[in-house]
């Protein structure tokens, strides 16, 4: 290796080194700030603390890798560009690609070492980090009810409650809860001024004590008629203070952090795992809009329709003189046959959008995660090819106008990235297009930059703009008065 590969690798590190911890520093710091209500005043040790900080940094490493390649590159070659070294580089007949060729070999290891960390340890990392949390959440689960919104978390009920306060966070105001454990609907409805959670660590169940509160339940057998339930008994009352348990053994379990509740989440796979997961879902998803499709098909009867050449061609069909070759008694039937078919399929329909679109989405989650692994990999030479020439024009080094540059370049990468993601997500575009969206923006502007720089010219040329003004002015105005 030559002096000067030396001299330039030497000025990109050191400055990457510094940006890349201080990158990780402040996305783990973001992500702790988020998730500390779930871990603070839980007794969770502080290994268990320090450890769920591991996984997470371990997990935003891939995020934190291209950033610190597209500012240390800017950088890097705006401080070479302001001690006036490619000045003397350029004048020893040395050319900007010649420069930076140890960069972009440096830049392909690591975009390398970037796929095989989001393949090997990315997938570990949000395993562990991932249930960790959820262990640590489910610690004490009075703590991890939200005041304001309806909580799900603990099993067969859903509690919204005003304010939550006390020295223990376990005093509750303006106490709603809906009791599903008949699997019947909210046949049970329990209101209260104020509320109480008791629950001891390592216990099973978690009991509310409620105070000035109403109670209401219906006593509904399984019907569909608006007419029978309104018939059916119901029980009501006031009370001064009602008191009731919730098991939560499957939320606590045996009480160790350490257990893994969840491990077929499409972050917690390989792309080997996935390449095998994804054909499988697709298969079921298409068994499943096959089942509905012949579920429509059979209660519309559709093989005993009249089948037309051409059911787009538009024909003079008289429906009405058509029904008038039977009787009134047979017309109405005919109708009222056609419109029950008509309401059932519709009622087929929408019993089933949900689940198809969840379906649907499930598979957009795990393809999304496929192609989007591979072009965050690719991130880190693209975002090099653009920090690169944008340096040696700016010609500036340090973390001001450098530190700037890259957080605006990154905010467009990233607002690209997450709306390919969410679009793919939803069906709006495919997996693939989604995950590179914003590499197709990139690139053109990367190209862009880079044939600036070899030319050693600026990002915008303001002659270019201002000469045909001129010549335009200069037909007007008499040249004395310029």
């Amino acid at each position: 290796m030559k002096i000067l590969d030396k001299y330039i690798l030497k000025t990109f590190l050191v400055p990457f080194l510094a940006t890349f911890l201080i990158v990780l520093f402040v996305l783990v710091m973001q992500l702790l700030w988020q998730t500390f209500e779930s871990i603070a005043g839980k007794g969770i040790s502080i290994t268990f603390i320090l450890k769920f900080l591991y996984y997470t940094s371990l997990s935003i490493i891939p995020q934190a890798l291209p950033i610190a390649v597209l500012l240390s590159s800017i950088m890097a070659l705006g401080s070479l560009g302001e001690n006036y070294e490619f000045a003397a580089a350029k004048s020893a007949g040395i050319s900007l690609q010649r420069l930076v060729r140890p960069l972009i070999f440096l830049t392909l290891f690591l975009s390398g070492i970037n796929f095989i960390f989001l393949n090997n340890i990315f997938p570990y990392a949000i395993l562990k980090q991932q249930n960790l949390y959820y262990n640590i959440k489910k610690k004490k689960p009075a703590l991890a009810l939200i005041p304001g919104s309806f909580n799900s978390d603990l099993p067969n009920y859903q509690i919204k409650f005003d304010e939550k306060y006390g020295k223990e966070k376990n005093l509750l105001k303006n106490v709603l809860i809906y009791d599903l454990s008949s699997r019947k609907g909210n046949q049970k409805v329990i209101t209260a001024e104020r509320g109480k959670i008791i629950s001891k660590e390592g216990s099973r169940y978690m009991t509310f004590i409620l105070y000035d509160g109403f109670y209401y339940e219906d006593h509904t057998k399984t019907t569909r008629s608006r007419v029978k339930k309104e018939k059916m008994p119901a029980s009501q009352a006031t009370f001064k203070e009602y008191e009731f348990n919730i098991d939560i053994s499957d939320l606590v379990g045996d009480g160790s952090l350490d257990e893994e509740r969840f491990k077929n989440n499409f972050k917690m796979l390989r792309i080997n795992q996935l390449t095998d997961t994804i054909p499988i879902l697709k298969t079921d998803y298409n068994d499943m809009l096959m089942s509905r499709s012949k579920s429509i098909s059979s209660i519309s009867q559709s093989k005993l329709l009249y089948k037309y050449p051409d059911s787009l061609k538009h024909e003079n069909i008289d429906t009405i003189s058509t029904l008038e070759n039977f009787h009134l008694k047979d017309q109405i039937s005919i109708l009222n046959g056609a419109r029950t078919k008509i309401n059932s399929a519709v009622t087929n329909v929408k019993n089933n959008v949900k689940s198809v679109k969840w379906k649907r989405k499930t598979l957009n989650f795990f393809d999304s995660e496929y192609y989007g692994r591979i072009a965050l990999s690719f991130s880190c030479l693209i975002l090099f090819f653009i920090g690169a020439p944008l340096g040696s024009i700016i010609r500036k080094g340090g973390f001001g106008l450098p530190m700037i540059l890259a957080i605006a370049i990154y905010v467009i990468y990233f607002f690209g990235n997450t709306m390919g993601k969410n679009l793919a997500e939803e069906s709006s575009i495919s997996s693939l297009l989604g995950s590179w969206i914003s590499a197709m923006v990139m690139i053109p502007f990367g190209i862009f930059l880079t044939r600036r720089a070899t030319k050693d010219k600026g990002i915008f040329n303001v002659d270019n703009i201002l000469l045909p003004l001129k010549k335009i002015f200069q037909k007007f105005i008499p040249k004395k008065d310029f």
